[in-house]
C-alpha cells in the first residue's frame, strides 16, 4: 500500500487506539557506516574505508535499480539531521506510538554485510551489524525484538553468529535474504537451518539480496517495478527449493517467515507443486507428504506489501487458504510502501482474526521459551 501522506488523516493518538499490533518488518537503518565502528575491528574499518562493500551483483556501487523514492523511503519518514530510520526517538513517536506497536521486529537489511564478496569481511559487518541492533535500539527499546543478520554464504561463520546471539532475549529471528547464490533447500545451508532452529529462532527471509545473479530467469531487468515485482518471485523460487530438497523433512521443527514478499501467491504454487509432485513424487522420495503440507505446517508470511484486488474480499479468500493463524502484520517502516494498519483491512471481519491478524500471531511466533 503506497499511502499518499499528504491526504493521510491525522494518526490517531496511541492512548485512544483500542487494538495494539505487532510490526513484523522495521528497517533500521544507519546514517553512514561511521555507526558500525565501534562495533568493528580496525583492519575493517579501513578495509571499509579503501574498498567499500563490493556486493555480489554485477554493479560496482550502489543498488541496481535507483529507488522510486529517495532511500525507497516515506517523505514524511526523514527525522532532522538523519536518514529514514536512523532515529529511535523518531521512530518511536511516528511507528510505535502512532500505531500502539508493542511488539516490532526489526530486520537490519541494505548494505549488512550478507551478500558481499569478501566473505570474512561480510561476517565482521554481519556481527557489528548485530551489535549495533543491540546496543542502538534493542536495549534501550524493550518493544523491539531483532534478527540476527548472519552471513548465510559462509555456513560456519553464520552458525558461530547464531550461536553468539543464541540466548539473548533481544533477538528472536535469524535474518537471511531470498536471492542466495545457490537454491536455498540445498545441503551447503542446512547448517544454518539447523542452528536456527536448535536456538528455538524461526528463519526469516526477506526479499532482496544479491547472489551473483541478474534478478531475473533472462537478465538485468529494464526497470525497478521489475525489481520490486520480483522480490515475490525470487521468494516463491527460495520456498519451492526449501520444500522439493526436504529441508522441513529433515529438521521437522524448523520455523520459516517469508517477509515483503506479498502472500496471495501461495495457495497457487502449493497447488501446483502438489499437483506436479504426485506425478513426479519417485523423483523426490525424501517427501514423505504433499507439498502443501509442508508449507502449512512450516511457514509464516509477513503481509507488506499487502494484496489490494479490485474487489477486497479476494483477499480474505487468500488468507483462509492459508490460515489466519499463519500472516503477521507488517509495514515495511520507513519505505515508501508503507501499509497502514488503519487501511489495510478495511472490510469487516469478527475481532479473533482481527487481533491474530495484527498481534497475536506475531507474540506466538516470537515469543521465547
Amino acid at each position: 500500500m503506497n499511502v499518499q501522506v499528504t491526504q493521510k488523516p491525522l494518526p490517531q493518538a496511541p492512548n485512544q487506539s483500542k487494538l495494539a499490533t505487532a510490526d513484523c518488518d522495521i528497517h533500521p537503518q544507519r546514517n553512514d557506516d561511521t555507526a558500525l565502528h565501534p562495533y568493528l575491528e580496525q583492519r575493517w574499518i579501513e578495509h571499509m574505508r579503501m574498498f567499500g562493500s563490493r556486493p555480489r551483483q554485477a554493479y560496482q556501487a550502489g543498488p541496481a535499480y535507483p529507488k522510486g523514492q529517495p532511500n525507497a523511503s516515506r517523505r514524511d519518514a526523514w527525522p532532522p539531521g538523519g536518514r529514514p530510520g536512523s532515529s529511535l526517538p523518531f521512530l518511536r513517536e511516528q511507528l510505535l506510538d502512532t500505531n500502539n506497536c508493542v511488539l516490532g521486529i526489526l530486520n537490519a537489511t541494505g548494505d549488512n554485510g550478507q551478500s558481499f564478496q569478501n566473505r570474512e569481511f561480510g561476517a565482521a559487518v554481519c556481527h557489528a551489524m548485530n551489535e549495533w541492533q543491540l546496543h542502538e535500539w534493542l536495549t534501550p527499546e524493550p518493544r523491539l525484538k531483532g534478527s540476527i543478520v548472519v552471513p548465510y554464504e559462509d555456513a560456519e561463520a553464520a552458525v558461530a553468529e547464531i550461536e553468539h546471539y543464541a540466548t539473548d532475549p533481544h533477538f528472536v529471528q535469524v535474518l537471511m535474504l531470498s536471492r542466495t547464490s545457490e537454491p536455498p533447500g540445498q545441503k551447503r545451508y542446512w547448517k544454518v537451518y539447523e542452528a536456527a532452529t536448535a536456538a528455538g529462532l524461526p528463519v526469516g527471509v526477506h526479499a532482496f539480496g544479491f547472489g551473483g545473479y541478474p534478478v531475473s530467469g533472462a537478465g538485468w531487468p529494464s526497470y525497478y517495478i521489475e525489481d520490486m515485482v520480483g522480490h515475490a518471485q525470487s521468494s516463491q523460487s527460495f520456498l519451492t527449493s526449501m520444500v522439493i530438497e526436504g529441508v522441513f523433512e529433515r529438521i521437522p521443527n524448523m520455523r520459516l517467515v517469508l517477509i515483503e514478499a506479498g502472500f496471495a501467491w501461495v495457495p497457487s504454487l502449493a497447488w501446483r507443486l502438489d499437483k506436479i509432485w504426485n506425478r513426479l513424487k519417485v523423483e523426490t522420495p525424501h517427501l514423505k507428504r504433499l507439498p502443501s503440507e509442508y508449507i502449512h505446517d512450516h511457514v509464516w508470511l509477513t503481509t507488506q506489501p499487502m494484496e489490494e484486488p479490485a474487489n477486497r474480499a479476494h483477499v480474505l479468500d487468500a488468507i483462509d487458504w492459508i490460515g489466519w493463524d499463519r500472516l503477521l502484520f507488517a509495514t515495511d517502516y520507513p519505505h515508501w510502501d508503507y501499509d497502514d494498519p488503519a487501511h489495510v483491512l478495511p472490510m469487516p471481519m469478527a475481532e479473533e482474526k482481527k487481533r491474530r491478524f495484527f498481534l497475536d500471531n506475531a507474540v506466538s511466533l516470537y515469543t521465547r521459551s
